[in-house]
């Protein structure tokens, strides 16, 4: 229902971040999914045979500019050096926040 909530809401966008360092095999992508579910977003984060976690979530602007600020806090699993983020209009068909 909330997931719902969010999209009826008219005010949802997508956040795109690829996050660099050492990401992968360390909890980073549960670590993501746990941070994003608290902020009430959709989405997942999947690992990317590059060592790069691609994260995909949607939800309102503020929501989605905390969970970037956490990304870059230093305080993630693992070692995050890079994270490159694009901001769009949210594209749906996402349910619920999954590790992929």
């Amino acid at each position: 229902m909330h997931d719902e909530a969010i999209h009826d809401s008219g005010a949802t966008e997508r956040l795109t971040a690829w996050v660099h360092g050492y990401v992968q095999g360390v909890g980073f992508r549960w670590w993501t999914r746990s941070r994003a579910l608290e902020l009430g977003l959709i989405g997942h984060a999947t690992n990317h045979t590059d060592g790069r976690v691609l994260v995909i979530a949607e939800g309102p602007r503020h929501a989605l500019e905390r969970l970037l600020a956490l990304l870059r806090s230093g305080r993630t699993p693992g070692s995050v050096t890079l994270v490159v983020e694009h901001f769009d209009a949210a594209r749906g068909g996402l349910s619920g926040f999954v590790e992929r």
